[in-house]
């Protein structure tokens, strides 16, 4: 299923909708952020406590973007 996340990802864009892509280490092994980031437009996150993202408390920005 994972080779199915651009192109849902491609979809809900051209629906209007804004999308986050978070992906986990094994994730990764399926699909490149890359290639994610490239379909979605928007960096990927791929780690709960990125050092560079935690200056700003990136993963409760994460939360309260996806409200």
């Amino acid at each position: 299923a994972a080779y199915k996340c651009a192109e849902l990802t491609r979809r809900l864009i051209e629906r209007g909708a804004q999308v986050q892509v978070v992906m986990t280490h094994a994730a990764k092994e399926f699909i490149t952020p890359l290639t994610m980031q490239a379909v979605s437009g928007r960096p990927v996150s791929d780690s709960l406590l990125d050092p560079a993202a935690e200056a700003s408390m990136g993963h409760i920005e994460l939360a309260k973007w996806a409200d």
